[in-house]
């Protein structure tokens, strides 16, 4: 028993918390393969919390080659209800300037061969993604962010590409012409299979450049890395300091998104996918 209701996802420094006390590190295989690597529990004031990291330590996988499903499967495994995605991405806005905070509350997914779901082989699943990131859980890490003094954006589009290459000048102008503010390679398929698994989920946008529409500040590694360093910096006092208070959003439907999504009938799912599934449908097909 883990004891852990909270997960962050996010890169390998994130974890690095002054006066977090490391309890002990899980490996599980899942139906869909290997996570991106053991999930590491610790303590921060009391409260213990699940950290995977999205790339694997030493950041081994590109953002197209994570393994987004058993990700999320071994934090459901373990008894994770809420997840805190922590996500490096670009400015599309001018008033989004690098080292800010970005809590989107919109996604718009631009990749093209990354599995999205968990439900396949014989099962039909519908959810409701309207709104892809838990309201109640956005406004708790926004309010926390904004508490801090960190200069923090509430809302707005993320725009989740493949990479690992960055956009191109052309691609970069349509998406800010769509009115999208940040954009990324990470965000999808996580929001949807946090959705699907009846997880909370939001996320912290961490806004390094300005991607590649503006002239003269066009991204760059060593533009990213820099600006990384100190957002990680300032994200690790934002996590801190929510998770505290993350225990009280309990009002959310996110825990039952399942609840009348299942097209399938339980009698047409092989008893082979029910064993594979039971634990994302085993509360409504027996």
């Amino acid at each position: 028993m883990i004891d852990a209701k909270i997960g962050i996802i996010g890169g390998s420094g994130v974890y690095e918390i002054e006066g977090a006390k490391f309890i002990k590190e899980i490996k599980i295989r899942t139906p869909f393969g290997e996570p991106s690597d053991a999930v590491k529990i610790i303590e921060i004031d009391g409260t213990r919390v699940a950290f995977l990291p999205r790339h694997g330590i030493g950041h081994r996988y590109s953002p197209a080659e994570v393994n987004y499903r058993a990700n999320i499967y071994v934090l459901k495994k373990i008894g994770i209800e809420k997840i805190l995605a922590v996500s490096a991405c670009g400015s599309l806005k001018e008033e989004i300037k690098p080292r800010d905070f970005v809590i989107p509350d919109q996604i718009y997914d631009r990749t093209k061969s990354r599995p999205s779901t968990f439900f396949d082989r014989g099962v039909v699943v519908h959810i409701g993604f309207a709104h892809p990131y838990c309201q109640e859980l956005s406004k708790v890490l926004y309010e926390t962010t904004k508490s801090l003094n960190f200069p923090v954006h509430n809302g707005g589009t993320y725009v989740c590409i493949d990479g690992p290459q960055f956009s191109s000048k052309a691609e970069s102008k349509v998406y800010r012409s769509l009115g999208f503010s940040i954009i990324g390679m990470t965000g999808i398929p996580e929001a949807k299979l946090a959705r699907e698994a009846e997880m909370c989920y939001a996320s912290i946008g961490l806004a390094t450049d300005y991607d590649v529409w503006k002239e003269g500040e066009e991204v760059t590694v060593d533009k990213v890395i820099e600006n990384m360093h100190i957002l990680t910096t300032n994200v690790k006092k934002v996590i801190k300091s929510v998770i505290t208070k993350i225990d009280h959003c309990t009002k959310c439907t996110c825990k039952d998104a399942l609840k009348y999504a299942i097209m399938t009938s339980p009698k047409a799912i092989s008893m082979t996918t029910k064993k594979r599934l039971e634990l994302l449908i085993g509360k409504y097909v027996k």
